[in-house]
């Protein structure tokens, strides 16, 4: 492993040398013009996992970068106080340290931990001096159907609790009525609520119907001042794809090109090997660069997914697999 593939601190990127997405007024005929050629998208996913081969030590530098990219998640009704504080001690040192040490690696940690509110107090006390932050998912996830004051409340007080960044959901029948106003005006509130916290709009994109809502209502909360766009809760029957990935991933780069912000994404759900890391990684290298491959802009909404990249690390410097209950989460 060489130095070049080091990743200390990498959580601790400064999102200061990134300007942050102010948004713009809401542009109707840019929006209504966005269209989506599902057989052309289908056709180029179903290409994705074939179009790239890494190996070796580029195989364990990549996975190691998914680490460093990850959102460690629990969004469980039984959540406990322990169940937290275990995740966040995974989350600050996420695989063994005989491992790490020998790739060469140090200061390896995952991008962020994503909680309920209740857990927020919890999980920053954990996190305290780590330079991990903490996400909250909020206004009413996974549903989003609560009253608005109150989701827009909930975003206040979980950025008063310490929350860094704020995971909503929109409505989605803002989307599939094609109210394109009322979708900017609650991701708008959304963003303002959260202040200096970072936000990450989930469109939910299983219940939005076709591929051209997808793009439209990515475009849409780039225009509010979305920081990320994510593809699901991860409660839903059909979570992170890949033909969503890229028509979320091509608005973002049409959003760029059209005003300098750099926008950040996150795929959510159903992401729980580690070769679909190493194809999401390789598909925004390819449609985005270099730069949405750092922590600040791109994320992996997982749990399992760590366990995976793990065991597939020990079995680079070992040659053997290790039983899953080697790698435990929590």
């Amino acid at each position: 492993m060489t130095s070049q593939t080091t990743t200390s601190d990498i959580h601790q990127l400064p999102q200061t040398l990134e300007p942050r997405n102010p948004g713009m007024a809401l542009d109707l005929d840019w929006v209504r013009r966005v269209q989506a050629n599902t057989s052309a998208i289908e056709r180029r996913a179903a290409t994705l996992p074939g179009r790239r081969s890494v190996k070796k030590d580029y195989q364990a530098a990549w996975l190691c970068r998914a680490i460093a990219c990850i959102d460690l998640t629990t969004l469980a009704g039984d959540d406990t106080e322990g169940r937290v504080r275990r995740l966040c001690a995974k989350a600050k040192q996420p695989v063994r340290a005989d491992i790490l040490d020998a790739l060469g690696m140090t200061g390896l940690t995952t991008g962020a931990v994503c909680v309920y509110h209740d857990m927020v107090p919890t999980a920053v006390d954990a996190l305290q001096g780590s330079g991990i932050p903490v996400a909250a998912v909020s206004t009413g996830f996974p549903a989003g159907l609560s009253p608005f004051h109150l989701r827009v409340k909930e975003i206040e007080e979980s950025v008063a609790a310490g929350a860094e960044e704020i995971d909503i959901v929109i409505t989605r029948r803002h989307v599939l009525q094609g109210n394109w106003q009322a979708l900017y005006d609650e991701m708008k509130a959304f963003r303002e609520a959260c202040g200096e916290a970072h936000v990450k709009a989930i469109l939910a994109t299983g219940e939005l119907g076709t591929l051209r809502n997808v793009a439209r209502a990515s475009l849409v909360c780039m225009m509010a001042g979305a920081d990320f766009i994510k593809t699901s809760t991860g409660k839903e029957s059909v979570n992170a794809t890949l033909p969503v990935s890229l028509v979320m991933i091509r608005a973002i780069r049409e959003y760029f090109q059209a005003t300098g912000y750099r926008v950040g994404y996150k795929p959510a759900g159903g992401i729980s090997k580690a070769k679909d890391a190493l194809v999401y990684l390789s598909l925004m290298k390819d449609e985005l660069g270099n730069r949405w491959l750092e922590p600040d802009l791109f994320r992996f909404g997982a749990s399992s997914l760590l366990g995976d990249i793990e065991r597939q690390l020990e079995h680079h410097v070992t040659g053997s697999y290790s039983a899953n209950y080697r790698h435990a989460m929590a």
